[in-house]
C-alpha cells in the first residue's frame, strides 16, 4: 500500500517515509531478534546472552545490507542471534520455537501500531486517506498525522519482517522451522547449498517478484488489525 501510494501521486511521502522508516527499523530489529535470544535463554541456551545479543542497542543486531533491504523495500533481515542446539532438551521443537520467536514479535508489534493508527485517526477526528492525502500535500498536517503515519510505517515494517523472515529458505527463520518437520539427514542436505539459496533469493528480491504477493500480504495484515478493534470506529 506505501510502496503504491509513494510510486504515485503523493510521492511527496518519499522524504517524511524515509525519516520515520529508520525508528521504526531499529525497533523493529531490536526485538526481532531479541526474541530469539531470550527464547533460546529460556529453553536453555545461553550463548546469545553470554555473547552480548540481549541488548536494547540496535547496533548490535543490523545486518547492513538486511537493513538497507527492510529500508527500501519494507522486507529484510537482521544479525542472526548465534544459538547451540546442543543446549536444547529437544532440538528440533527448540529450535524450531527459537526460531519462530522473531516473526512472532513483530506479528505482535504490526498489530500494535495498527491499532495506535486506528486509535490517533479516531481521536483527531479523521480517516485513514485523509491523512495520507494532508502529509502527502503538506497542507495542514497537525501532530497527529505524522504520528498516525509513523505508526502506520511501524506497522508496515513489522509485519513485513515477520513475513520476509517465515519464508522457509536458508538463512532465514522459516527454514528453522522447516528443520522441525524434516528429516535432518534432508535438512542439512539443503542447508549445504544455503550460499546459493540466498544468492537466488536477493535475485529475487532486486527483480521486484516478491513486492506483490508480500505486499499484498502486508497490506491484508495491517487492515485486519486496523478495522478488528470495532472499539474505536472510523470517524
Amino acid at each position: 500500500m506505501l510502496q503504491s501510494l509513494l510510486n504515485g501521486s503523493l510521492s511527496k511521502l518519499d522524504l517524511i517515509t524515509i525519516l520515520l522508516r529508520v525508528p521504526c527499523i531499529l525497533i523493529a530489529l531490536t526485538v526481532h531478534e531479541i526474541s530469539h535470544g531470550y527464547a533460546a535463554y529460556k529453553l536453555g541456551d545461553p550463548t546469545a546472552k553470554a555473547l552480548g545479543r540481549l541488548d536494547l542497542n540496535p547496533l548490535k543486531h543490523l545486518d547492513p545490507f538486511g537493513t538497507l533491504c527492510l529500508l527500501l523495500f519494507g522486507f529484510g533481515w537482521a544479525k542472526p542471534v548465534p544459538i547451540n542446539p546442543l543446549h536444547f532438551k529437544r532440538m528440533k521443537r527448540d529450535t524450531a520455537i527459537t526460531a519462530a520467536a522473531g516473526p512472532l514479535s513483530n506479528f505482535l508489534l504490526g498489530f500494535f501500531g495498527a491499532l495506535l493508527s486506528r486509535l490517533i485517526a479516531v481521536l483527531s477526528g479523521s480517516d485513514f486517506w485523509s491523512i495520507l492525502i494532508r502529509v502527502s500535500l503538506f497542507s495542514d498536517v497537525v501532530f497527529t498525522d505524522i504520528l498516525f503515519l509513523f505508526f502506520y510505517i511501524f506497522s508496515l515494517l513489522n509485519f513485513g519482517l515477520a513475513l520476509f523472515n517465515l519464508i522457509p529458505i536458508p538463512p532465514l527463520d522459516g527454514s528453522r522451522i522447516l528443520f522441525a518437520f524434516l528429516p535432518t539427514n534432508a535438512y542439512f542436505a539443503v542447508m549445504k547449498y544455503e550460499r546459493f539459496i540466498m544468492i537466488g533469493m536477493l535475485v529475487l528480491l532486486w527483480s521486484g517478484l516478491v513486492d506483490v504477493p508480500l505486499g499484498n500480504a502486508i497490506d491484508f495484515l495491517y487492515s485486519l488489525g486496523y478495522n478488528v478493534f470495532y472499539l474505536f470506529p472510523a470517524a
